[in-house]
């Protein structure tokens, strides 16, 4: 099912604008060289890091559950091939030798069954030697704190629509799940609000759970420069292979 945030398209046209390519797109990437290799983007929203991969020379396949996003990626130049599929969902047939999830988008899938689909049915598709690579936010650092109007808030100016205000609010904790809403307010004023709800995992339960589903040989660093983790990183991010 595709969630309120990313099925509305007049929020998908804006999502690049507020989410900008970061460290974490650069991490990735890396991952990938040398080319060419065939990777797989689940998860691939409106395709900025997976048309950056095609862009290197890698035959890329992006997978998303919202036909809003890819409706967005579909428009990018590079040579990607778009499957409208969820991640436990997906059966394409054929083997990746780099399987990725970024965007924290590892932590919309909420409970320990949930994941064991995902991470068995991304395993299944791992050619041999292959990896899995994706983050969770570190729930020791607390970052849906700052997800308040008074400390999230931003105006950012997006070409063709114009000038957008943004803010993020929560609206429950209920350990281990965040619900949280984004607000944007359009150029004519109008506001959407869309509410969504996240995991946060902590290494020690991802972990056990990367290994009921088959993954042995696992790196773990806190932060997109390859630091390891600790309590004061804020992500936790795992290389696996298959």
């Amino acid at each position: 099912m595709t969630r309120p945030l990313y099925a509305d398209q007049r929020l998908t046209a804006l999502y690049d604008a507020i989410n900008p390519p970061g460290p974490d797109h650069d991490f990735y990437l890396a991952l990938g060289e040398p080319a060419p290799k065939a990777v797989l983007d689940v998860g691939c929203g409106t395709g900025a890091l997976a048309g950056s991969f095609a862009a290197r020379g890698h035959d890329v396949t992006g997978a998303d559950p919202s036909e809003a996003m890819l409706a967005v990626a579909r428009r990018r130049p590079e040579a990607v091939t778009w499957v409208l599929a969820g991640a436990a969902e997906l059966d394409l047939g054929r083997y990746f030798d780099l399987v990725y999830m970024t965007g924290h988008v590892f932590q919309v899938f909420l409970s320990d069954e949930e994941i064991a689909a995902v991470l068995a049915n991304l395993r299944r598709h791992l050619a041999p030697g292959g990896r899995l690579a994706f983050e969770t936010r570190n729930p020791a650092v607390r970052a849906w704190e700052d997800w308040r109007p008074e400390s999230s808030a931003e105006r950012l100016s997006v070409a063709g629509i114009g000038e957008i205000e943004v803010h993020w609010d929560i609206r429950s904790v209920d350990w281990p799940l965040v619900t949280y809403e984004t607000h944007v307010r359009l150029p004519d004023g109008e506001v959407l609000v869309a509410p969504d709800t996240l995991r946060f995992l902590d290494a020690d339960r991802l972990g056990a759970l990367m290994t009921m589903a088959g993954f042995e040989e696992m790196a773990w660093h806190g932060d997109w420069d390859g630091a390891p983790l600790a309590p004061h990183r804020p992500e936790i991010i795992v290389v696996a292979r298959g």
